[in-house]
């Protein structure tokens, strides 16, 4: 359960995913930006408060080189149980999400997507390298490395001076 789990990938630049209509996306087109990787639910207690807050960075900072990828997810206790056009849709009409939503994911067990298998054996949480809740949050440098892992209580706006940062604000 917590044991590490093999990942030869580097960055997460080497990643394809698909987004929510089931394009391929090469997360190469992200080199040089600061990444914010969300697992995102749209049924979960966190989901107002983060989806303003994800929307409100992504407004101030978009500019200065911050994406956000929000990648749904319905492992936990099916609060994203429809399609990832209808996530993708919930975001972009009730929250104006700018950002990318990419298609529906497992973030543990044996289907984990790679590009969260990378992302946890770069920086393990409270629960080692299992994702204990939706709105789990990485900070991923401008060179596609894990720096900072944030738990689903940590909002968006707590990590502000820590995106501020990797983008050179500081």
């Amino acid at each position: 359960m917590g044991a590490s789990q093999s990942v030869s990938e580097k960055s997460i630049h080497e990643f394809v995913v698909k987004d929510a209509r089931g394009q391929d996306v090469d997360l190469s087109i992200y080199r040089g930006k600061v990444l914010l990787v969300v697992n995102v639910a749209s049924k979960c207690g966190y989901t107002d408060s983060n989806y303003t807050q994800l929307t409100e960075l992504y407004t101030k900072y978009k500019e200065k080189g911050l994406e956000i990828l929000a990648f749904p997810c319905n492992q936990f206790l099916n609060q994203e149980p429809g399609s990832s056009q209808d996530a993708q849709e919930f975001a972009c009409t009730r929250f104006k999400a700018e950002y990318p939503i990419f298609q529906k994911v497992n973030v543990n067990g044996p289907d984990t997507a790679p590009v969260y298998k990378f992302l946890k054996a770069s920086k393990t949480g409270f629960l080692g390298t299992r994702i204990k809740w939706n709105f789990t949050k990485f900070l991923v440098d401008k060179e596609g490395h894990a720096i900072k892992r944030y738990g689903t209580t940590t909002t968006p706006l707590a990590i502000e001076a820590d995106i501020k940062e990797a983008l050179g604000e500081v």
